[in-house]
């Protein structure tokens, strides 16, 4: 009972607010040295605080073996490039010339611009690829247009915040990779999977906020921009903004779904492709690019950090025999493989509440796998369901962490039960998703992979 101790330890301390990284590490350390003074005990050693010593050694032997093999981890390398992909792209002021394209263009419909907020979350989602990103761009630019011109607070911040985690999902999603690696399985392949479940959310956010503009016409109004360009002119900005990005977001995907690169290839590629679309938009210099570079290694730290935390702790996770208790359990649960979806769903989505997707990957994950394995489930299927999952964790109240990206960007007048009201009707379109995906996974093109 060790493992099973150590991991609602874990849990604790993260909801009072230890940093997850050093809290995985210091739980394994913790649980670790009991679990060998246990040992110790057991074997009725007469010097159990050697034995134990010794023991702790034992367990803590192949540690450097399993650190070095994350660094040696060709598909790892591209997480750190995706992401300064992204951060170039996002300090070029792209989410805003999107928005700005967007807005002239749908706004003189009801909902326009909440629909094309979506949309550019769509492509940022494509191209950055960073929800919290994502999140503050558009709620510090959209957020405000839809107070100004009276939307309903709920409807606007429930879109922004659904709109920005589309890139948990849509490819090129640091969430993929992580998942690809964790299963083992090739990275194009999900990125392939993911494509239809992503672009159906897109869908259904748009029509959604379509109906909504069309019953209560008071809550997404028109907008009529002060403008002196013709609609033919207005057309011409927007693809001047959008057909750059739409050739990187090719180039990048094309790339990898072709077989011409490698994840980790085309993740160069897109670094290549951000900084000549800063050089296209007039916005490069090199305090960008060392800014850029500056957040990268921010960013990439923190995720291979609790990576190495994670690692830790599933290794004395399964130690000490925990992982054992829970196959057992899992695979005693009615109805086998859909008992098994199911409470594997549900578990996901409370942890989404309190644990980043990088934790849930390396911790919980590896205890699923074999047990899917060991009941014929799909690995490609199951990965994205499970990134659909940890997408509509993002934004569940009250520990959604795009909730916290948008509360930070949001004006006085926008209260946090805004938020909340307004994220609720995407999480049920994001549920809906995610049956659908579960029961009927041939209408989003994956029956290749179920095959």
């Amino acid at each position: 009972m060790v493992g099973i101790v150590m991991f609602l330890a874990a849990l604790f301390m993260l909801i009072i607010g230890f940093p997850v990284a050093f809290t995985f590490g210091a739980i394994a350390v913790f649980f670790g040295a009991i679990y060998a003074f246990v040992q110790a005990f057991e074997d009725n050693s007469t010097e159990i605080f050697a034995d134990a010593f010794s023991n702790m050694i034992d367990l803590f032997s192949f540690m450097p073996y399993r650190i070095f093999n994350i660094m040696e981890n060709k598909i790892l390398i591209s997480v750190p490039l995706f992401i300064l992909m992204g951060m170039i792209l996002q300090k070029t002021r792209l989410a805003e010339r999107l928005l700005e394209s967007m807005a002239f263009l749908f706004g003189g419909i009801r909902g326009g611009v909440a629909i094309s907020t979506v949309l550019v979350g769509a492509l940022l989602a494509a191209t950055t690829g960073i929800v919290g990103a994502s999140v503050i761009a558009m709620g510090a630019i959209s957020l405000p247009v839809m107070i100004k011109y009276h939307y309903n607070k709920p409807l606007g911040c429930g879109t922004i915040a659904a709109s920005g985690t589309l890139g948990q999902i849509i490819p090129p999603s640091i969430v993929l990779i992580i998942l690809g690696d964790v299963f083992g399985v090739p990275v194009g392949d999900l990125f392939k999977a993911a494509i239809v479940p992503g672009l159906t959310l897109v869908l259904f956010y748009v029509v959604f906020i379509a109906i909504v503009a069309f019953v209560k016409k008071d809550y997404a109004p028109c907008v009529k921009f002060d403008t002196t360009d013709s609609k033919a002119h207005q057309i011409f900005n927007a693809l001047k903004n959008v057909i750059p990005v739409l050739v990187l977001i090719l180039l990048v995907l094309g790339s990898i779904f072709t077989g011409f690169a490698t994840p980790t290839e085309s993740s160069a590629v897109g670094c290549l492709g951000a900084v000549i679309l800063a050089l296209l938009f007039r916005t490069f210099s090199w305090k960008l690019i060392y800014k850029s570079l500056q957040e990268s290694v921010k960013i990439s730290s923190m995720v291979f950090a609790i990576l190495i935390g994670a690692t830790a702790f599933s290794m004395i996770f399964s130690y000490t025999g925990a992982d054992t208790i829970v196959e057992d359990f899992m695979m005693s649960l009615p109805g086998q493989k859909w008992g098994f979806i199911a409470l594997t769903m549900v578990s996901i989505l409370i942890l989404g509440f309190f644990i980043d997707y990088v934790e849930i990957s390396y911790i919980i994950l590896p205890i699923l796998i074999p047990i899917s394995q060991n009941l014929g489930i799909d690995p490609v299927w199951f990965a994205i369901l499970i990134a659909v999952n940890l997408q509509t964790s993002f934004m569940t109240p009250p520990f959604g962490f795009s909730l916290f990206f948008l509360k930070g960007v949001t004006p006085p007048s926008v209260r946090t039960i805004d938020i909340y009201k307004g994220v609720l009707p995407f999480i049920i379109l994001q549920i809906l998703v995610l049956l659908l995906l579960a029961v009927y996974p041939e209408i989003f093109g994956m029956s290749a992979f179920l095959s």
